[in-house]
């Protein structure tokens, strides 16, 4: 792994979001590559609930200010930037004032019901990720998608940015969790998607517009599925398989290495 360049895309990441193994996770491990030799830049988005003076957020103008398109509305994005305490760890934050930073909740609101708009919030998420990265000039040699709400970077990398030289040569991993498959992603999954760049034929398949049919999305436009928790749904595994993606267990770090290598090498595993 050592001279490697990986990419976190989080859903969370502890000590900013605690009490999931997804956080857990989300933290782990880009600690465990940046340790291992590897360049790392690890994402999350700045949900209102991160308090920013305590965890010394700071603003990063430079990458800031982009208006991103999604669903054929304007959205500025706000990039904000912190470092882990005790480690060497940089952790950049992908805000909005209306998507991100004003709500009081991570996904759900205080009734524990679903953002409405959780599709469009991926999406904005998703683009804020990559278009950092191209301001950043930094090529990955990996991208590594921790939980759903990162399920929109396979297909927006592969479809999307096929064309920029950035990504041309990437890996994309996608690690599973325990998840509720059959909640609703948001009312209007199919129109934010169009910044994916889908063909016909699959975006008929966001009707659904569950996490379940996000999360295969992801799986489709990934070289390799992640085993992240004990609760992973069988069905997703074996839709991975049945598609010939190299399928790992990765609940510690402790086989980060022999994981990773095997993406590089796009050797075929079974969990």
């Amino acid at each position: 792994m050592k001279g490697k360049k990986i990419l976190y895309v989080n859903q969370e990441v502890e000590p900013y979001i605690v009490g999931s193994h997804l956080a857990q996770q989300g933290g782990n491990l880009p600690r465990a590559a940046l340790e291992r030799g590897a360049e790392v830049r690890t994402f999350i988005p700045k949900y209102g609930i991160i308090n920013e003076r305590r965890n010394q957020l700071h603003d990063v103008h430079r990458l800031s200010g982009l208006n991103l398109m999604v669903a054929k509305e304007d959205y500025t994005l706000i990039i904000k930037v912190a470092s882990i305490q005790g480690t060497r760890l940089q952790v950049y934050f992908i805000d909005n004032l209306e998507f991100f930073s004003t709500r009081h909740g991570i996904l759900h609101d205080e009734t524990d019901t679903p953002y409405t708009d959780n599709d469009r919030r991926g999406v904005f998420f998703a683009k804020g990720v990559l278009e950092t990265i191209k301001k950043l000039r930094w090529m990955p040699d990996l991208i590594h998608c921790n939980g759903w709400f990162s399920s929109y970077i396979p297909p927006m990398v592969r479809l999307a940015y096929k064309h920029d030289p950035l990504f041309s040569k990437v890996k994309i991993v996608t690690s599973l969790y325990e998840d509720n498959l059959d909640e609703l992603v948001g009312v209007s999954l199919k129109e934010s998607a169009t910044a994916l760049k889908l063909p016909e034929e699959e975006v008929t398949l966001l009707a659904d517009g569950t996490h379940r049919v996000l999360s295969e999305l992801a799986i489709r436009y990934s070289d390799a599925v992640l085993v992240g928790d004990v609760e992973v749904d069988p069905l997703l595994l074996s839709y991975a398989q049945e598609r010939g993606k190299q399928v790992h267990e990765l609940r510690t770090t402790e086989s980060i290495d022999t994981v990773y290598e095997k993406i590089f090498a796009n050797e075929q595993a079974k969990v």
